[in-house]
């Protein structure tokens, strides 16, 4: 009955260290997991950045690519044609408009965009 017992207790012991293994490795591979993803967003950034500078240079760009003025934010640039003006907000991959882009383009679709000339003066 005592063998029992022992062998007993010793599975459970075993049982209990590989649960515990198990679950350390599976939190270690939760973090390097997210890590990834993190670096996978993050490099999706950068390439979307890079990539909205040449935009205007494809082919499929259906304006003037000399036209084009690059801002980069919170919108991508603007293109000056000669009977009208428009921002341009370019989207690689699925991404989609920022909160402030839904904004800005709320704002031209509301035609509250207006042109303003300052003229400063120095003095010396």
């Amino acid at each position: 009955m005592f063998k029992i017992v022992a062998i007993f207790v010793i599975i459970i012991l075993v049982l209990i260290i590989v649960i515990r293994y198990l679950w350390l490795k599976n939190y270690v591979l939760q973090r390097e997991i997210k890590d990834i993803l993190s670096q996978k967003q993050s490099l999706s950034v950068k390439y979307g950045k890079m990539s909205e500078q040449f935009m205007p240079f494809l082919k499929e760009y259906p304006f003037d690519e000399h036209d084009f003025r690059f801002i980069g934010n919170p919108i991508d640039g603007i293109q000056f044609n000669e009977d009208k003006i428009i921002f341009i907000e370019f989207k690689t991959a699925g991404s989609r408009l920022s909160q402030k882009q839904k904004e800005i383009k709320n704002l031209v679709d509301n035609k509250q965009v207006y042109f303003k000339e300052f003229n400063i003066k120095w003095k010396f």
